[in-house]
């Protein structure tokens, strides 16, 4: 019933900017959070950032002061806008819905790739 749909990925020079989206279709109930992972090539997947349904953000220090995460409530979606990129943030972003009881939802990925 649920799904996760993401857009935005794409190729963008080093510098450049970026805005990742992800809308879920259906209800979820008891939503708690939405979060973006990445997985860069040969690397494991790792948590960039996440939101509370009330606001609350937290982000990984590599990516401090230069992504921004934000969600819409009203349309159940969440952002995350990325700047000044680097060669190093290449990697299939993923987002993630999680519940109160810790169930995820997660997207089907999208790749984002940064030239040097």
């Amino acid at each position: 019933q649920v799904q996760l749909v993401e857009s935005g990925g794409g190729l963008v020079q080093a510098g450049g900017s970026l805005r990742l989206s992800c809308a879920a279709s259906g209800t979820i109930f008891s939503l708690n959070s939405r979060s973006w992972y990445r997985q860069p090539p040969g690397k494991q997947r790792e948590l960039v950032a996440s939101i509370t349904v009330g606001g609350s953000t937290k982000y990984a220090d590599s990516v401090k002061g230069r992504f921004t995460i934000s969600r819409d409530n009203a349309k159940n979606a969440v952002y995350l806008q990325m700047n000044s990129l680097k060669p190093e943030d290449t990697a299939l972003y993923y987002c993630n819905y999680r519940t109160q009881t810790t169930y995820s939802y997660w997207g089907q990925g999208t790749q984002v790739t940064v030239s040097s």
